[in-house]
């Protein structure tokens, strides 16, 4: 049994426990392997977790018994209402997609691929090597390590068309994770109490970071396809904003692509307010029926900051990003990641660059497209089928997945609710809004744990919106 079969035997004995009297002592783990058909480990580590919650306490030579109640007075933490004073903005709280399943759920909520979709043998092999390495204990140059860096630039270069600059290794800033980027950006080019345009609905990251820089968000409307270019550029105008946030590329949660006629006038637009196009490229390695169309790539005056993680794509454990900036911007921005940070761990730069130089990651990312494509075509199949009342807005040809319009006057965060008792977690569509949400949406993930549940997820959800509308 692997560490979450341990929960088998918690269960039963959470419900033994609560008919026990305080004090009864619990069978010994001999009996318990014995009961359950389970390890001596496994059981010891039900025990443990029965122990963490001051169910039981163990008594060394003598057994586990059933804690006694205990009232404790509750403790007064009052005084640090005046000593933390009122904050001075709001932070919006942990996405939804952060958060943990419950044992037997279906996950539909969270942001990361399973593991299925990952390298893991790749990524072992080259935590073993890194630690053999000299990263293990010197510290890195403050912009990244020099061949991580070239690799990010060659990447980029690829997707470059003839008439833009070709970036260089110089042009690349690396950063721990894609979030800790985006708040050294928006200080190094927005800053405290400046406007930035951002496609609405946008990445809950990106509205995370601006709230916590105190950055003020200028929502854009975005749809199927990505922004309106004249409302940007009306947004340009009206604000004096000098920077854009934006997806191009499987916006997350939309799944918009940009068109290339679109991306340049978006382009256009940028250069001719002045203005920085900040192009968060998340999903670059998960295309499915198109590949990922950089706006970095078909600019030639160090309008576009561009944005790339490996944390996705590598492991959630490895977090290793990218800015590719040109010009006095990329100074200012290495220099707030420097204050924030000082480097990145030389140890997972390491670990990052040895898992993409390998042949075996082209192979591993052709794997994963295909992959992603059943598991997106087996949830749109379901959803379709099982919750015809969840409209979906598009069928994404990138990314991870679905944005779903529920019918007006649904209150969509109660669907969300419902659908969590029911043991299906989902994502309310809120918080993806920089402001007041268009409307009732949910996201929902197809990169998730047991696709072979997607069917029995669907008809949840539909028996919900059949049940709130």
């Amino acid at each position: 049994m692997n560490q979450d079969s341990s929960q088998r035997i918690v269960e039963p004995l959470r419900r033994w426990i609560a008919s026990a009297t305080p004090g009864a002592r619990l069978p010994s783990t001999r009996a318990l392997v014995a009961e359950h058909g389970a390890s001596a480990a496994t059981v010891q580590r039900a025990l443990r977790t029965l122990a963490a919650e001051g169910a039981v306490e163990t008594r060394p030579g003598t057994g586990t018994f059933v804690r006694a109640a205990r009232a404790a007075p509750p403790t007064d933490y009052s005084w640090q209402t005046a000593a933390l004073g009122a904050p001075e903005r709001s932070i919006p709280s942990i996405s939804t997609a952060l958060r943990s399943r419950p044992p037997e759920s279906i996950a539909l909520h969270s942001g990361y691929p399973d593991d299925e979709l990952l390298p893991v043998r790749l990524v072992r092999s080259a935590i073993a090597r890194a630690g053999r390495s000299g990263a293990a204990v010197d510290r890195p140059p403050t912009v990244g390590d020099p061949d991580l860096r070239a690799w990010f630039a060659g990447e980029l270069a690829a997707r470059t068309i003839a008439s833009a600059a070709a970036p260089r290794a110089s042009d690349v800033v690396i950063l721990p994770g894609s979030q800790s980027g985006l708040g050294a950006i928006f200080r190094g080019l927005v800053g405290s109490g400046g406007p930035l345009l951002v496609e609405s609905p946008t990445y809950w990251g990106a509205i995370r970071a601006a709230a916590q820089i105190g950055v003020r968000l200028v929502p854009v409307a975005s749809g199927p396809d990505g922004p309106d270019p004249e409302a940007i550029d009306r947004a340009f105008r009206e604000t004096g904003a000098r920077a854009l946030y934006a997806q191009p590329s499987f916006a997350n949660p939309t799944g918009a692509q940009w068109t290339t006629d679109r991306a340049d006038r978006v382009l256009e637009i940028v250069r001719d307010h002045g203005a920085f196009l900040i192009e968060d490229d998340w999903a670059h390695d998960f295309g499915i029926d198109a590949e990922p169309r950089p706006l970095a790539g078909r600019d030639d005056s160090g309008h576009v900051v561009y944005l790339r993680s490996l944390t996705k794509s590598v492991s959630p454990a490895i977090r290793v990003a990218a800015a590719i900036v040109r010009g006095p911007a990329r100074d200012r921005i290495l220099s707030d990641v420097a204050t924030e940070s000082m480097y990145v761990s030389g140890l997972l730069q390491a670990i990052a660059r040895d898992v993409v130089t390998q042949p075996a990651w082209e192979t591993h990312r052709r794997t994963v497209r295909g992959i992603l494509r059943d598991r997106r075509d087996q949830l749109v199949a379901a959803v379709q089928e099982h919750a015809p009342r969840a409209h979906l807005t598009r069928i994404p040809s990138g990314g991870l997945n679905l944005w779903v319009q529920l019918a007006e006057g649904i209150d969509a965060d109660r669907v969300v609710r419902d659908c969590a008792a029911a043991g299906v977690m989902i994502a309310p569509g809120s918080e993806w809004f920089p402001a007041e949400a268009s409307g009732p949406f949910v996201r929902l993930n197809y990169s998730g744990p047991e696709p072979h549940r997607f069917a029995e997820a669907a008809r949840m959800l539909g028996g919900v919106l059949d049940g709130v509308s």
